[in-house]
């Protein structure tokens, strides 16, 4: 079960670049239902995941290299591309999401919670901005349909 909520970063904490970071490489197979591979630094992964949005269930497993690069091959539509810092908050995780190339200047932040009653007593720190857990906009699924994120402003 992943259970997580996600907000657009209004602006990058000072020590960000000083946090580990993974640069990631993700695409879809299919997204009803989700089917992601995903490129994490060295690691290569296959991701099965149900709808919904703040709760949902997540199966994953590793492939190899070979297979992602087999895979890669049969996404529908863009490989997103980004760079992810881990920043401790608390007894929490945050996964900051800096996007590039056709996704350049999106910023999002993802905190994991091991239960709904944690995840909703969570009070972000001022640097979250606007949270966009409920909005289907901002899942990856569909940001690999975009060619730029001023399609997301577009739709508003």
């Amino acid at each position: 079960m992943e259970i997580e909520r996600k907000y657009l970063v209004s602006r990058l904490p000072n020590d960000i670049y000083h946090n580990p970071s993974l640069t990631i490489q993700q695409g879809y197979i299919s997204r009803s239902p989700v089917i992601r591979i995903r490129k994490s630094n060295d690691d290569y992964l296959i991701t099965y995941k149900s709808s919904g949005l703040m709760v949902r269930e997540e199966f994953e497993e590793k492939i190899t290299r070979e297979q992602f690069q087999h895979l890669k091959q049969k996404i529908d539509d863009h490989l997103i591309y980004k760079t992810r810092y881990k920043v401790p908050i608390h007894s929490y995780t945050a996964e900051v999401d800096i996007f590039k190339y056709h996704l350049k200047g999106l910023i999002l932040v993802e905190v994991e919670f091991k239960n709904e009653k944690a995840a909703n007593a969570f009070i972000p720190p001022h640097w979250f901005g606007s949270e966009v857990t409920f909005d289907s906009r901002y899942q990856n699924s569909y940001l690999c349909t975009l060619t730029s994120i001023n399609q997301l402003s577009d739709e508003e």
